[in-house]
Order: structure tokens, then sequence, then C-alpha cells
């Protein structure tokens, strides 16, 4: 079979990578794709955009795909999934009206009510409201969170230490600073504790989650400075036992596909639940996301045993139940090496060596942002390599990404020398 990938970061490669060990796929087209899976066997890039519907169908109906795999959520929110299946290709992606889940953070938190899952008390405010907004925030205080409701690439959300934070934080949404995604905001109680990322698979009836993860969303050591789309991960994370896991497969990932279902929406593809586990042991639902999260899909493929490709066209079939899902023992671990002056203003185009001796070493390097250029790979975009590794144990697994990163060099690379901090002497 061919598989036609949307995107062109470290998830998108890391996908295309692991379907490329299947024995039933033969090729893979990634649009765009990006320096890693341009240099793959069998893997081609188109140079698309991801809101190039026409072009997308094209091409997949050109190369013959029997799956397209949707990364991105941008093209998921806008209906690539519905247009796609109009042409009578399979997609492995949930359609526009459940794509909200994630496009609209009011629209899920309503949801959440709706299904009784658990969720951080929060209100919503429309840029018509600003006053409204600072009066809430100075009743509830502070720490507080304010969110922009549209898709913000990651960097829509503050963590305000104080009522001024907060308040500059909704002054900035609204003046425009994530565009239309900004024009409304959710602003929700702080919870204190461990955050951490259940990715599940489902074709609308049945619900498969997979590894639990935990990845590190602020740039700086520490988890501290500004959110970042992730600046490293890990997984299978220790705080999910499978007790816990239980809980949320029950409170939380069956009773959203239900209410889903009960509202007519056909949910097929990947439910991820970002949870917080509170210092008091409770599951709180932070947000969903419609589709593989990056970079925990970086690190939860390499331990998946069962082949990729049978898992999502079972989604896309409606035949989840049919097939079983079978893990690698051990850990896996990623560090995302960075621009610099990333998550802000960073350059392109500088070269890149030592990838080939970092994985000589054992690690698997997912590009992100990167390009091929005569033969030479070069930076992209702000996350540019995501070292990943796996061993027996997580001291393995971090020594090994560790040791790869340091033989990776551009200009201004930036990484944090802590990802993991939580579970780096675990054994087992």
């Amino acid at each position: 079979m061919k598989v036609l990938i949307v995107g062109n970061g470290g998830r998108e490669h890391a996908l295309a990578w692991k379907l490329l060990q299947g024995s039933q796929v033969q090729q893979v087209v990634c649009v765009p794709g990006n320096g890693g899976t341009a240099t793959m066997d069998r893997c081609i890039n188109l140079p698309l955009t991801v809101d190039d519907f026409e072009g997308i169908k094209r091409a997949a109906l050109e190369h013959d795909v029997s799956l397209v795999v949707i990364g991105p959520e941008l093209p998921l929110a806008m209906g690539i999934t519905d247009y796609l299946q109009q042409q009578n290709l399979t997609v492995f992606g949930p359609c526009q009206a459940g794509a909200q889940i994630e496009a609209s953070k009011s629209w899920a938190k309503n949801l959440m009510l709706e299904a009784g899952i658990p969720t951080a008390q929060s209100a919503v405010f429309t840029d018509e409201e600003t006053e409204a907004a600072f009066a809430y925030v100075a009743e509830r205080g502070a720490p507080i969170v304010v969110k922009a409701d549209g898709l913000a690439a990651g960097k829509g959300v503050t963590v305000a230490a104080t009522i001024e934070e907060a308040q500059a934080a909704i002054e900035q949404s609204f003046s425009g600073q994530f565009g239309l995604a900004g024009e409304c905001l959710v602003i929700e109680e702080f919870l204190a504790g461990q955050e951490v990322s259940v990715l599940a698979l489902t074709d609308g009836k049945t619900v498969v989650p997979l590894l639990p993860a935990q990845d590190h969303k602020a740039v700086g050591e520490g988890d501290t400075g500004p959110n970042t789309g992730g600046m490293g991960a890990y997984a299978p994370a220790p705080l999910v036992t499978p007790e816990l896991m239980e809980q949320i497969q029950q409170q939380v990932l069956q009773p959203a596909i239900a209410t889903l279902q009960a509202r007519g929406i056909d949910y097929r593809g990947v439910l991820y639940a970002g949870l917080m586990i509170t210092n008091a042991g409770q599951i709180k639902v932070l947000e969903f996301n419609c589709r593989f999260g990056d970079p925990e899909t970086q690190v939860i493929l390499p331990l998946l045993e069962t082949p990729v490709e049978d898992l999502m066209l079972a989604c896309a079939k409606q035949q989840l139940d049919q097939v079983p899902v079978r893990w690698k023992p051990g850990a896996s671990a990623c560090v995302v090496m960075a621009a610099g002056g990333y998550p802000g203003n960073y350059q392109k185009g500088d070269l890149i060596t030592g990838i080939d001796s970092a994985q000589a070493q054992g690690a698997t390097v997912f590009h992100a942002g990167t390009r091929l250029n005569n033969n030479e790979v070069q930076t992209d975009g702000g996350r540019v390599l995501n070292v990943t590794a796996t061993g027996e144990t997580f001291d393995d697994a971090f020594a090994r990404a560790y040791a790869a990163v340091e033989g990776i060099q551009f200009e201004g690379r930036y990484y944090r020398r802590d990802i993991g901090y939580r579970v780096r002497e675990a054994r087992g």
C-alpha cells in the first residue's frame, strides 16, 4: 500500500518512519514533508501546502494511495477529512465537526461539561468583554490561566503568576497577538500537579489509549519561561499506573466519544487528552487535541509493536476492536533541538552537521524544522530536530539521546539539558 501524510514536522517524520517499517507499506508521500523525509528511502516530498485540499486530493489519486494521514490540527479544523472522503479516499483524522474539540477551547469545555468530564473551572470572554475579563481575574486571583480559544500553535496559553500578568495576557490576545484565535478567551483556574498526555485511537465507538507520555512545554530549564510546542518528552510516563489509566478511560476518553456520538459526530482518529494529575491524585482535563501530539508521537511510536498502518486503517473503517495493540518493553526519550531565539524570532538556513553520526550511536533523529537544499540539511523552523532514543530504562534512553545531541551542530542551537528530570533516575 501507499500512504500520504499531510504535514512537515517531527510528528510527520516519525509517522513516515514508522509506516515504512511495516511490511505492507510500499511508499510514503509527504505533503510537504521536511529535510528528513526528503532523505528517506521509499519516501517522496511534494511541494504543496497543508491547506491545498485540491492539490492533496490530486496527489492522493495520482499516487494511488490507500490511506491519507492528517498530521496537523489546522487542516483538520478546516475540514480536510470531509473533503477527501467525498473523493472516496480513506482518511485517518476526524471530521471538521469533531476537530472543534481542539479548534475551540470553549466548545471543548462545553463538551466536557455535557459529558461530566472533570476539568478546571472556567469562564469565556470575547474581545468586546475586556473589562469583564479583567474583573473576573481580579476576583479569582492568581495564579490563573489565560487561553486563546482558537488554534495558536501551542503558544496561546499563559499561566499567569500575578493578576497584572493575566491582564497583560488578556490585552495581548485581544489586541491581535494570535489573530482570530485570540478574539475569544477561556480563563480558568490554575491546577497544581503534573501534566500528562494520553493519546487514544478511536473509530468512533472503540477507544484504545496508547502509552502515556509526559512532555516539557516551557522553553527554559526547570520548566520556566514561555510555552512552546514542546521541548522534549518521554514514555511510558510512570505517573500513570494501570489503575489510573483505567480511570482515564472511564472518566475521560469513553465519555468524550459517547458525547460526540450523541451529538451526531462520527469521530475517527486520535483523541488526545492533555491531563493534569493534581497533587491530590485527581484527574482534570486541561485540553483535548484532535491529532497526534508533537513531540509525544516521537516517543510513543518507537515502542509500538503493532503495525501503525493496521491501527489507522482500523480506525478509518470502524474495526478497531479487531486489532490488538502490542508494545515493546523499555523506555523512550526525546530531546528537542531548537533554533536560537525560539519561541521568539529565530533565523533559518543554517547548515546542520552530525546527524548521521548521532544515528550511528543508536539514536533516531526526527526532523522538524529542516529543509534539504543542494543535498545539505539546513534549519527551517523553530523546533529543528527531535533526537529520540530507547533503552531498557529511562537512564539508558536519555543517556543515548543526550549523547547524540552533543554531536549535532548548527548555529545558535538550543536544547534543554533537564528533559525527563522527574524520571531520569528511574529504573525499569
